[in-house]
């Protein structure tokens, strides 16, 4: 097989979509559950929905990370660039990064907050009730997801720019 040809492993595509649906449906819930008046009875349902998703997700790029670690993935296509071998090898340790870093950041929001987290119910990390570190974090969490928000249009165009417009295999390897 020709080394552009290569394609992912199923594990890896499996964890790719699962994780890269959930995030999408993240940013759904994340803005559709800020924008809820606080005096909404389900709005605290749909807080600690967008936790305990977050935390569940958190775990998939954990075992994604420790997965990739141990399998190579297949080389870039042979007919890429320099300057775009370079930003997709920049553009996929960017998103390995904010993946960790976007819900390590809502776990601190959250731990500051009167709350705390819980998961599916369960309690995890009481809530310290810090309404300053609380906004800090809120903040941190809102910037890093909405640079993971770029970076993922930026992987998205990429990819559909290489189907469509140079005709190569590199986003069949990942189908």
């Amino acid at each position: 097989m020709e080394m552009s040809a290569a394609r992912y492993t199923t594990t890896a595509k499996i964890l790719h979509w699962l994780i890269a649906l959930s995030i999408f449906g993240m940013f759904a819930l994340g803005w559709f559950m800020t924008d809820l008046p606080r005096e909404t009875p389900d709005r605290a349902f749909y807080f600690n929905l967008h936790k305990s998703v977050g935390i569940t997700l958190f775990a998939l790029v954990l075992f994604r990370l420790f997965w990739r670690i141990g399998h190579k993935p297949p080389a870039l296509v042979s007919t890429l660039k320099v300057w775009e071998r370079k930003l997709a090898h920049a553009g996929h340790h960017s998103l390995y990064l904010l993946m960790v870093l976007v819900p390590v950041s809502g776990l601190i929001m959250s731990a500051f907050s009167k709350f705390g987290v819980k998961w599916f119910g369960l309690p995890l990390i009481p809530g310290l009730d810090d309404k300053a570190l609380r906004d800090v974090f809120t903040e941190v969490h809102e910037v890093i997801g909405l640079i993971l928000l770029l970076v993922i249009i930026v992987h998205v165009a990429g990819a559909l720019k290489h189907h469509f417009l140079d005709k190569d295999d590199t986003l069949k390897r990942m189908l």
